[in-house]
């Protein structure tokens, strides 16, 4: 089997291998996901969300749907784009329905079952959960699920596709969102020129392996390989932008020791997916490198990482770019199985 992991499907008969599934859906085709080489124990359940072709396909056209927009304007995947890595491409803060701007630049989504929290608070612990609030949230989707469960209900195909995979005509809440969940599990990105280095296959030039020595010198302490982050929150200097008042983290725990402190990013596809930072100040990589070398400020929240910066020459500002260039997996940007169905 090739290193390149993304996807493998095994193909079952849900009756022969016992699924979990009701008799109804007995040709439902059960999805194994392997673990890339190198990568760590998944924080997510994958027997929770029992994955099958059939609700993967389900939760892909939901993802793309903007019929689940109460302007019938977005859908997961206006945010949520393929070339920026399922992150909101060149804008700061995301669109939302009726000509709104959400409060932050959605995150890339890949790798997901590798984390133990969602959102840049950290305020959901599962696929499922997080899921909920893009599309109630007045600013993003601005939907009920009682409006979602309506026009599911009324359009014969979806009603079908429920029925298909859930064994049952009524269109619940948690079935959409285990859908959309079964979908973006299998967001997986372990194909870049890091990852065929890693494994051998691949070699990095002067510039890359100057640029990934100061990485591991630097930056790793927080974007630990191989996911290239280490699920914390912390505050990174940035300035406060009060139009918007996001104190972060302390908006979940209520602590004032977690003001003005965010989830640490995975740097997979980092090139890819501008802009930067939890509200997108940032649009290039340059320049959030060069926030680390003169632009953090100091609080009483300033992560002790950070309070002198990042020293660095211009030469290994460069070289560093090129190293991060190095986690953009390319097939994962392009791959058809998780593009727009229509």
């Amino acid at each position: 089997m090739s290193r390149r992991l993304c996807f493998v499907l095994f193909v079952l008969l849900a009756a022969g291998l016992g699924t979990g599934c009701k008799k109804e859906s007995a040709q439902l085709h059960s999805v194994s996901l392997r673990t890339p080489d190198g990568f760590p124990a998944m924080e997510q359940s994958l027997s929770a969300l029992n994955l099958t072709v059939e609700g993967i396909a389900l939760g892909r056209r939901l993802f793309y749907d903007k019929q689940l927009s109460a302007d019938v304007s977005v859908s997961c995947g206006t945010c949520h784009e393929q070339r920026a890595a399922f992150g909101t491409f060149e804008h700061d803060r995301s669109h939302g329905v009726f000509n709104s701007h959400t409060l932050r630049n959605a995150p890339p989504l890949f790798n997901l079952l590798w984390q133990k929290t969602f959102h840049w608070d950290g305020a959901y612990r599962s696929l499922t959960e997080e899921a909920v609030q893009p599309i109630t949230g007045a600013t993003e989707m601005g939907m009920s699920f009682d409006r979602i469960k309506q026009y599911l209900q009324d359009d014969p195909s979806y009603r079908e596709s429920f029925k298909k995979v859930y064994g049952t005509w009524f269109i619940r809440p948690e079935l959409v969102t285990n859908a959309l969940s079964q979908f973006t599990a299998t967001f997986i990105s372990a194909n870049s020129k890091y990852d065929r280095v890693k494994q051998g296959r691949a070699q990095f030039d002067a510039y890359e392996q100057a640029g990934y020595q100061l990485f591991q010198q630097r930056c790793a302490s927080c974007h630990s390989e191989p996911l290239f982050t280490d699920h914390s929150f912390r505050n990174i200097g940035l300035p406060l932008d009060p139009s918007l008042n996001d104190l972060g983290r302390f908006l979940v725990s209520r602590n004032a020791t977690d003001s003005m402190k965010f989830k640490v990013p995975s740097l997979r596809n980092v090139a890819a997916s501008a802009n930067y930072m939890h509200d997108g100040r940032f649009a290039t990589v340059q320049q959030v490198i060069r926030h680390y070398r003169y632009g953090v400020r100091r609080s009483t929240t300033l992560d002790p990482l950070l309070q002198n910066g990042l020293s660095m020459s211009d030469a290994d500002e460069y070289n560093l770019m090129q190293f991060l260039k190095c986690l953009t997996d390319s097939s994962f940007l392009q791959e058809t199985r998780l593009a727009r169905p229509f």
